[in-house]
């Protein structure tokens, strides 16, 4: 068997043994080993329910791990790229860059030039990592404190934080697409996938998910020095979420005179000032090709429902919306990352654990005092929701899904 394959057995067998006690009760033997409760929660409130005691950590994407590590609320016991099962995780999916198959085909230079403005912004911010703080900071807090509950920071100095712990990358590299492969068998397993990718294989799955063509054209406009003008698209819109992950759609705003002057192509915002910019102008070659509409999203599943409306036409979302919505037949493809990796488990400032091992280890002392770890996480099927159940898996540890 191909390493590949093996990798997706492996995660397939630990989320299927995890979802059959999730579903039914019963919990798999495993020697006496140790059982965590894992809460599910929106990522806003994990903040304030670590600080409270109500929770002892939470696996949750950037910025909110930092959150914890600067306000001193808590600390780092693993980044999700190093959760077990070993290897698994490196360069693994998160966000993508994302749009809708009939403006893919109707209107190719307008998907290229703007998969070519992503491609330069992921450039930017790996070349100016607080520059790039900064401008995400002032775009999702105005660069004020961040309050949850009684836990206060300054939002620069958390996304200052955050930023370097994400891999900015535009690559659709051999890593990403067998992680995304891999969630697709999570995905399965936790009966999420039914439609049109349910029986399929992986080559027809990667077919359904995938158009690597905008990349690959944008990433020879770059290196040319030339990005293509498109013909005016009218009024177009892009979704988004507020967190710093999607960081390459507010740098390209927020230092828009950069990107029209080093590559010819800006998003430049209808009105300057601190803050989200709902409306910019999508300018190549010194004209006006389109007005583009900034969609804020609460989530990736909202996102994705937008663009099954056609209320939005490119989406920056997380890879697990895009392939379920692909799955039920939401008429997008997925064209390349945003970023990998970017995930974390938190724990509070004065636990026994500080790396994986040792947060095992205080995982069987709690259950063996009948008081299980209480960890929080987002929703069921999330990236960060299999990671966990993986590496708890991976270490014997009985997952319970507490009410």
């Amino acid at each position: 068997m191909t390493r590949k394959i093996l990798v997706a057995a492996l995660i397939s067998a630990i989320i299927a043994v995890l979802f059959v006690a999730g579903c039914t009760g019963e919990q798999p033997s495993t020697g006496g080993e140790a059982t965590v409760d894992v809460i599910y929660s929106a990522t806003g409130p994990m903040p304030m329910l670590l600080s409270t005691d109500q929770i002892d950590g939470y696996m949750a994407w950037q910025p909110f791990v930092a959150v914890a590590t600067v306000s001193g609320i808590g600390k780092v016991v693993s980044y999700s790229q190093d959760m077990p099962p070993a290897g698994m995780w490196t360069d693994h999916t998160c966000c993508a860059f994302a749009a809708r198959t009939d403006i893919m085909q109707q209107r190719p230079d307008l998907v290229n030039a703007l998969s070519a403005l992503t491609i330069a912004a992921n450039d930017y911010i790996k070349q100016n990592p607080d520059k790039a703080a900064e401008l995400s900071a002032d775009w999702l807090y105005g660069k004020d404190d961040m309050t949850f509950g009684n836990v206060t920071v300054n939002s620069v100095n958390v996304l200052k934080a955050s930023i370097p712990t994400l891999k900015f990358t535009s690559d659709p590299s051999e890593a990403w697409i067998q992680s995304n492969d891999n969630f697709v068998v999570s995905l399965r397993e936790l009966g999420y996938i039914t439609g049109s990718l349910k029986d399929a294989d992986p080559a027809t799955v990667n077919s359904e998910l995938f158009d690597f063509g905008p990349y690959e054209q944008a990433k020879a406009m770059l290196a040319n020095g030339s990005i293509k003008t498109p013909a005016n698209a009218g009024t177009i819109a892009l979704g988004y979420l507020p967190s710093d992950h999607h960081a390459a759609l507010f740098v390209a705003v927020k230092d828009w005179q950069y990107f029209n002057d080093t590559y010819g192509i800006a998003l430049k915002p209808a009105s300057e000032g601190s803050g989200a910019v709902d409306t910019a102008d999508l300018i190549v070659n010194g004209e006006k090709v389109a007005t583009v509409k900034l969609v804020k999203g609460e989530g990736g599943s909202q996102l994705m429902t937008l663009a099954a409306q056609d209320t939005i036409q490119f989406a920056f979302v997380g890879t697990p919306p895009a392939i379920t919505a692909i799955d039920k037949g939401t008429p997008i493809k997925i064209l390349h990352p945003l970023q990998t990796e970017g995930s974390g488990l938190v724990v509070s400032a004065d636990a026994p654990a500080n790396d994986w091992q040792s947060f095992i280890a205080w995982a069987e002392q709690r259950a063996a005092e009948g008081k299980p770890l209480k960890i929080a996480s987002p929703p069921k099927g999330s990236i960060q929701d299999v990671q966990l159940r993986a590496a708890l898996g991976d270490s014997n540890v009985v997952v319970n899904e507490a009410q």
